[in-house]
């Protein structure tokens, strides 16, 4: 030991103590460990995330792969092969109008795609912890072996009882012309389908962009069949018909793709017009859930009478806020989404009754989802392990 060194080793020893847990060489190891995650890492539905969770899509995208494919081709080949002729022979304004369809249809197919089509977050273990008791409270629930008939709660809207029905995978009662996706293992609130051509579900937030889509691919798929044939015509008249064809052949690849597309497009573009028209969904049409079969007191309670105010709601009304927050980062005492139950107490009966103002329904609703909510956002909960789907 060195002269006088008692001092100065004390010194070291508490410098040791003091600096261990923080030494450069630890530290980049533990800041590794507690790096925040986002939500969308973790979420809990069959879905694909893009650009660190701004493109959100559901987990089958081949078919969207060859929307893409048969929109970039058709379109490609009628500015390269056919505008040009065109644009000389009748006027310039036939490319700049294509130019102006085509921009528009594929803006609206990726907003349709790559956005949140209005998912609900699942419940919390502790949310469906406490609902759970609630069902069982109202229910009566004994220990016996009675298996009580499908849980489902009611409320009054404009008038018309709905039903809500409860989840079993999200465990929650779903909202009003919500439904589960079995394909993307998601509630999505005023669920209309899941369409594999935009390879997403379309719901709340981008049914409008759905509808534009399918509406403006009408108009540009009979624009590119009448101006197709036009060519063929015109270089007819100059050549012969077959040596027209010859001379062309991209206008016939366009004119065989556009005549088979084209049915089907408007067809659906027109099915989707009466919808908004009416203020159903496809879900809803499909079911029935509105028809006069069912009786003459039997409406749809969403519905405003009026055409005009229906299609305004439909196109023109503000788009709700995302209710996952998918960017957001995940906290380290948020607790996890529950999982799916295995069936044994996963039916109950409870039935209830509300007339409650339709302003008011969202918070009602989030409540009952154990979400703490108001009425324009509920608060983002969704966080958990990849499950497997239930649809109910």
């Amino acid at each position: 030991m060195p002269p006088g060194g008692g001092g100065p080793m004390k010194d070291c020893e508490y410098s040791q103590i003091s600096t261990h847990s923080s030494s450069p060489m630890e530290s980049p190891h533990k800041k590794k460990k507690i790096a925040a995650r986002r939500k969308w890492e973790v979420f809990p539905g069959r879905n694909k995330f893009f650009c660190n969770g701004r493109i959100m899509m559901a987990r089958q995208t081949g078919v969207f792969y060859l929307t893409l494919i048969l929109i970039l081709v058709t379109s490609g080949l009628f500015f390269a092969f056919d505008c040009p002729y065109l644009a000389v022979k009748i006027t310039p304004a036939i490319p700049v109008v294509g130019g102006i369809l085509f921009f528009f249809v594929m803006g609206t197919l990726l907003r349709t795609s790559f956005s949140d089509p209005g998912v609900l977050p699942r419940a919390t273990p502790d949310e469906a912890a406490d609902l759970e008791r609630q069902i069982d409270i109202a229910n009566g629930t004994g220990s016996g072996g009675y298996r009580p008939p499908p849980r489902t709660k009611e409320v009054i809207i404009n008038g018309q009882t709905v039903k809500l029905k409860y989840c079993f995978t999200c465990k929650i009662f779903r909202p009003p012309r919500a439904s589960h996706c079995s394909l993307c293992d998601n509630c999505v609130e005023r669920f209309d389908h899941h369409c594999p051509w935009v390879g997403n579900c379309v719901g709340k937030r981008n049914y409008r962009f759905f509808y534009m889509f399918i509406l403006s691919l009408s108009f540009l798929t009979v624009f590119i069949f009448a101006f197709v044939i036009t060519h063929v015509i015109l270089r007819s008249q100059q050549t012969g018909f077959l040596n027209a064809l010859k001379d062309s052949p991209a206008s016939v690849l366009e004119a065989v793709v556009c005549f088979f597309s084209v049915w089907s497009i408007v067809g659906l573009s027109g099915f989707h017009t009466y919808l908004i028209s009416s203020n159903q969904t496809t879900n809803e049409d499909i079911k029935g859930s509105w028809s006069n079969k069912r009786g003459k007191e039997n409406y749809n309670p969403y519905s405003y009478g009026n055409i005009f105010t229906n299609c305004c709601v439909a196109l023109c009304g503000p788009i709700s806020p995302s209710l996952i927050d998918r960017r957001g980062y995940i906290q380290p005492d948020t607790p996890q989404p529950a999982a799916p139950s295995n069936g044994i107490a996963a039916y109950g009966a409870t039935q209830s009754q509300s007339d409650m103002p339709q302003e008011l329904h969202a918070e009602w609703v989030g409540k009952q989802m154990g979400i703490s909510c108001n009425t324009k956002t509920f608060l983002p909960s969704v966080v958990g392990f990849l499950r497997d789907a239930w649809y109910c």
